[in-house]
Protein backbone atom coordinates (compact mmCIF):
# COMPACT_ATOMS: atom_id res chain seq x y z
CA UNK A 1 0.00 0.00 0.00
CA UNK A 2 1.17 3.08 -0.81
CA UNK A 3 0.21 6.31 1.73
CA UNK A 4 -0.46 10.07 0.17
CA UNK A 5 -0.69 12.99 1.77
CA UNK A 6 -1.70 16.24 -0.07
CA UNK A 7 -3.11 19.63 0.93
CA UNK A 8 -5.62 21.89 -1.35
CA UNK A 9 -7.54 25.32 -0.39
CA UNK A 10 -11.41 26.36 -0.20
CA UNK A 11 -12.67 29.68 -1.26
CA UNK A 12 -14.04 31.17 2.26
CA UNK A 13 -16.89 30.47 3.33
CA UNK A 14 -17.33 27.20 2.01
CA UNK A 15 -16.97 25.07 4.66
CA UNK A 16 -20.40 23.95 4.73
CA UNK A 17 -20.87 23.34 1.15
CA UNK A 18 -17.31 21.22 0.76
CA UNK A 19 -18.82 19.02 3.87
CA UNK A 20 -22.30 19.07 2.53
CA UNK A 21 -20.93 17.64 -0.54
CA UNK A 22 -18.71 15.14 0.38
CA UNK A 23 -21.54 13.89 2.34
CA UNK A 24 -23.34 13.31 -0.58
CA UNK A 25 -20.60 12.04 -2.79
CA UNK A 26 -22.10 10.34 -5.70
CA UNK A 27 -21.80 6.54 -6.08
CA UNK A 28 -20.17 6.74 -9.54
CA UNK A 29 -17.15 8.47 -7.49
CA UNK A 30 -17.04 5.57 -5.00
CA UNK A 31 -16.28 3.53 -7.12
CA UNK A 32 -13.91 5.47 -9.68
CA UNK A 33 -12.07 6.29 -6.76
CA UNK A 34 -12.25 2.62 -5.70
CA UNK A 35 -11.63 1.11 -9.05
CA UNK A 36 -8.34 3.51 -9.39
CA UNK A 37 -7.09 1.09 -6.29
CA UNK A 38 -8.22 4.04 -3.58
CA UNK A 39 -8.71 2.88 0.26
CA UNK A 40 -9.49 4.68 3.54
CA UNK A 41 -9.49 8.57 2.21
CA UNK A 42 -10.22 10.85 4.40
CA UNK A 43 -10.07 14.77 4.25
CA UNK A 44 -9.65 16.98 7.48
CA UNK A 45 -10.54 21.15 7.21
CA UNK A 46 -7.88 23.01 9.17
CA UNK A 47 -10.79 26.02 9.53
CA UNK A 48 -8.70 28.93 10.39
CA UNK A 49 -6.81 28.34 6.66
CA UNK A 50 -9.58 27.19 4.69
CA UNK A 51 -6.71 24.63 4.22
CA UNK A 52 -7.98 21.00 3.44
CA UNK A 53 -6.24 17.98 4.50
CA UNK A 54 -5.85 14.55 2.17
CA UNK A 55 -5.22 11.50 3.64
CA UNK A 56 -5.78 8.48 1.25
CA UNK A 57 -3.90 4.77 0.62
CA UNK A 58 -3.72 3.84 -2.72
CA UNK A 59 -2.77 0.25 -4.62
CA UNK A 60 -0.28 1.90 -7.52
CA UNK A 61 0.41 4.82 -8.25
CA UNK A 62 0.35 4.25 -12.24
CA UNK A 63 -3.39 3.65 -11.37
CA UNK A 64 -4.44 5.98 -9.11
CA UNK A 65 -2.86 8.43 -11.47
CA UNK A 66 -4.94 7.25 -14.19
CA UNK A 67 -8.38 8.70 -12.61
CA UNK A 68 -7.28 11.91 -13.72
CA UNK A 69 -8.57 10.96 -16.97
CA UNK A 70 -12.26 9.30 -15.71
CA UNK A 71 -15.22 10.62 -17.01
CA UNK A 72 -16.58 10.33 -13.56
CA UNK A 73 -13.81 11.92 -12.13
CA UNK A 74 -14.05 15.24 -13.96
CA UNK A 75 -16.95 15.72 -13.63
CA UNK A 76 -16.60 15.81 -9.87
CA UNK A 77 -13.58 18.51 -10.42
CA UNK A 78 -16.17 20.61 -12.49
CA UNK A 79 -19.02 20.07 -9.57
CA UNK A 80 -16.49 21.30 -6.87
CA UNK A 81 -14.30 23.97 -9.47
CA UNK A 82 -16.90 26.98 -7.30
CA UNK A 83 -15.92 26.40 -4.17
CA UNK A 84 -12.33 25.77 -4.21
CA UNK A 85 -8.95 26.50 -6.08
CA UNK A 86 -8.37 24.73 -9.46
CA UNK A 87 -6.18 24.34 -11.79
CA UNK A 88 -7.54 25.61 -15.29
CA UNK A 89 -8.44 22.06 -16.48
CA UNK A 90 -10.76 22.32 -12.98
CA UNK A 91 -8.63 19.77 -11.07
CA UNK A 92 -8.16 20.76 -7.63
CA UNK A 93 -4.61 22.62 -6.71
CA UNK A 94 -2.80 19.80 -4.83
CA UNK A 95 0.57 19.92 -3.75
CA UNK A 96 1.68 16.66 -2.46
CA UNK A 97 3.11 15.52 1.23
CA UNK A 98 6.80 13.79 1.39
CA UNK A 99 5.91 11.03 4.13
CA UNK A 100 8.35 10.69 6.64
CA UNK A 101 7.04 8.63 9.48
CA UNK A 102 4.26 5.77 9.28
CA UNK A 103 3.61 3.21 12.26
CA UNK A 104 0.88 0.51 11.27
Amino acid sequence: MIYKGFKMKLYPGQEEEYERRHNLLWDEMKDSIEYHGGHNYTIFLDKETNTLFGYIEIEDEELWNQQADDEINRKWWDYMADIMETNPDNSPVCVDFKPVFHLD
